[in-house]
């Protein structure tokens, strides 16, 4: 069986492009790895939270209890900079596979899509950027509240 040049030469288009998309494929494992994280974090948090609340319902002195609700204030804190660490990630992760799937299109119906395939990348990076400042705030904000809950003596 042989092929015709036509069909060699697709087959070696599609070569190129699966080595093309290799970078962005590890790119989604990595951004993988940090929505694993990120999930684990806000169930951490979730997690704390509502331990907290069953202990504020619980009936504690009123000085335990405003002490209880600032540790809730700074949970939901945290919570709401995992959520939108999330969504950036996920918007990364998505934008990341259309790159991908732009690649594979474009050799396929020989069109040029480089442009788009930048403007797309720059998109993801864009946003994966977003997530780490997300997680990096999110970061102090927990690590302060570690510094905060100490007791000074003076």
């Amino acid at each position: 069986m042989t092929l015709d040049p036509g069909e060699l030469q697709l087959m070696s288009g599609i070569g190129d492009v699966i080595r093309l998309a290799v970078a962005p494929v590890f790119l989604l494992t990595g951004v993988g790895t940090m929505l694993t994280v990120l999930t684990n974090r806000l169930a951490r948090a979730v997690d704390r939270a509502r331990a907290l609340e069953h202990e504020a319902a619980a009936g504690a002195e009123a000085a335990r209890v405003l002490e209880l609700h600032c540790s809730l204030a700074t949970l939901a804190q945290r919570g709401r900079l995992l959520s939108v660490a999330i969504a950036l990630c996920t918007i990364c992760a998505l934008l990341v596979s259309l790159v991908i799937m732009a690649l594979f299109l474009g050799a396929a119906l020989k069109i040029g899509v480089g442009l788009l395939i930048g403007a797309l990348f720059v998109g993801a990076m864009l946003s994966f950027i977003g997530a780490i400042l997300c997680f990096l705030r999110e970061v102090f904000v927990a690590t302060s509240n570690l510094r905060i809950g100490l007791r000074r003596l003076s």
